[in-house]
């Protein structure tokens, strides 16, 4: 549940710094995808401890964004 990656293809439009606290639910990173932008939340608390992917790439399903660590 820490490893959070793309729910589907597209462009990340922002995404969130190493060492954010975030709670269960907070927003990690949108992804936007034909005109559409769709929001990416946590699923568990903790902090991140690790940004894989940055504003402007491009992920596929299930890429790796980022990694929460209770």
């Amino acid at each position: 549940p820490g490893q959070v990656g793309a729910p589907m293809p597209g462009l990340i439009v922002n995404i969130c710094d190493v060492g954010k606290r975030v709670s269960a639910g907070d927003r990690l990173f949108t992804i936007e995808a034909m005109k559409m932008e769709t929001a990416v939340f946590a699923e568990t608390a903790g902090r991140v401890s690790e940004v894989v992917a940055a504003a402007g790439s491009r992920v596929e399903p299930h890429d790796l964004g980022v990694v929460v660590a209770p």
